[in-house]
């Protein structure tokens, strides 16, 4: 008999992400900080940020690149992952919200573990080239240019390290054929998922956590 995958109800997602999360009280504040803010409430899933964690954990991530930080909540999750002498890079285009998460990081202990830097992803990326490669990269921006980032970033990676794109499953629109919900978005998404799974330089699965995750391991320069 075929076996299929176990259909992730609201009780099961409840379950994982009472057991599974790294969310705590301060990423809780955080997120009702950010909202008085202003800010779009629009960050990653609680049960995301202890995957990401184990990500980060099992290849001795030290630098991390994030592409599109908004309030620091995953950057300050992943930034929690890596040892004292690492590094994590926030990209944010909106200087409001990189002085928040410059003021956040120093309030979670932070300050000398997370980089923010504000400006285009695409200008601050060509910026970064110069600097030592990468362990892994987390890209949750403008899902039009995912797969600028993903071409942009590729180079700077060393073998072995990880690509993780958000919003995988696009709200649940990405196998729509002809999607009416954000259909570019939903597009560029799918083309970015493509992208990713046929790269001759990566290994990739997609893990339908939150809005989905697509991974790749880079395999050889």
């Amino acid at each position: 008999m075929a076996t299929s995958s176990t259909a992730l109800t609201e009780k099961l997602n409840d379950y994982v992400v009472e057991n599974f999360s790294a969310e705590d009280d301060f990423l809780r504040t955080l997120v009702e900080e950010s909202l008085a803010a202003g800010i779009p409430p629009i960050s990653i899933a609680p049960e995301q940020t202890a995957f990401l964690q184990v990500l980060l954990r099992s290849i001795g991530a030290k630098r991390v690149l994030e592409i599109g930080s908004l309030a620091g909540y995953s950057a300050i999750a992943m930034a929690r992952a890596l040892p004292p002498d690492g590094e994590l890079i926030a990209c944010e285009i909106d200087p409001a919200f990189a002085a928040f998460i410059e003021r956040k990081a120093h309030e979670a202990g932070l300050a000398g573990v997370i980089r923010v830097v504000h400006g285009p992803a695409l200008l601050s990326i060509a910026t970064l080239a110069r600097e030592p490669r990468l362990d892994a990269v987390f890209i949750d921006a403008d899902k039009i240019n995912y797969v600028r980032y993903l071409d942009l970033v590729l180079p700077m990676l060393r073998v072995g390290g990880l690509i993780i794109g958000d919003n995988a499953l696009a709200w649940g629109h990405v196998a729509d054929a002809e999607p009416e919900f954000e259909p570019q978005n939903v597009i560029a998404i799918r083309e970015f998922n493509d992208r990713m799974r046929s790269h001759p330089q990566l290994q990739s699965a997609l893990v339908p956590l939150g809005d989905g995750m697509v991974i790749g391991i880079k395999l050889r320069d």
